[in-house]
């Protein structure tokens, strides 16, 4: 084992209209007791509204660190309230471990599942929407609190409890902090794009975002 974790809670959503906005979605997610089965596109009873932005194999599972909470409330003590486990809209809320010490690729043993983290959370509309402010979206940003989004390697079962172990680390140098810092930097190092360019385990679509940039440099 590389790096150990342990899931706190494991959440699903339902479409529903975000409160105040009229806008429906699976956001809210909310915690269950026992197993849940997770497959090639999500968590048993997990429901992704906006498809182009949510779910699908390569999003099939959110995943957010328990230490990032207190960072969000002592940045945003007005929402202190509301940042807590869910504000996020994660499916697995994950203590020992964070950004700084999961790597994009890596092959994580949850319960009877293996997942492998596929690529960051990148802030959109709707989290805004959620805490009523679009300065959370440029601080997500800013700050790499972006949690991380597995594909499903084996299918299985996982529940509160389980751990989320890092058993597998092809890409050792690339930590979810350093790949969140590189997207919105103006200028990535042309070493760096060429990496992540063919970086094993990352999302195609961002295998191809580090070709043009890089193409562009």
């Amino acid at each position: 084992m590389i790096a150990s974790g342990r899931i706190e809670e494991v959440r699903v959503g339902v479409a529903a209209p975000l409160d105040g906005t009229g806008i429906v979605t699976g956001y809210r997610k909310y915690p269950v007791a026992g197993g849940r089965v997770v497959h090639e596109t999500g968590i048993e009873g997990d429901v992704q509204v906006h498809k182009k932005v949510h779910g699908g194999p390569e999003k099939a599972v959110y995943a957010y660190p328990l230490a990032g909470y207190d960072l969000w409330r002592a940045e945003f003590p007005d929402l202190a309230p509301r940042l807590g486990p869910g504000a996020m809209g994660e499916n697995l809320v994950v203590a020992g471990l964070d950004e700084a010490s999961v790597c994009l690729g890596d092959h994580i043993a949850c319960g009877s599942a293996v997942l492998q983290i596929a690529q960051p959370r990148q802030p959109c509309d709707i989290f805004a929407a959620s805490l009523g402010t679009p300065k959370v979206v440029r601080a997500m940003a800013r700050s790499a609190r972006c949690g991380w989004y597995l594909r499903v390697l084996q299918p299985g079962t996982v529940a509160a409890g389980d751990a989320h172990d890092v058993v597998e680390r092809p890409n050792p140098d690339w930590t979810m902090a350093r790949f969140a810092a590189l997207i919105v930097a103006k200028a990535p190092a042309v070493g760096d794009l060429a990496e992540i360019a063919a970086l094993p385990g990352l999302t195609r679509q961002w295998q191809l975002w580090a070709a043009q940039r890089l193409a562009s440099a």
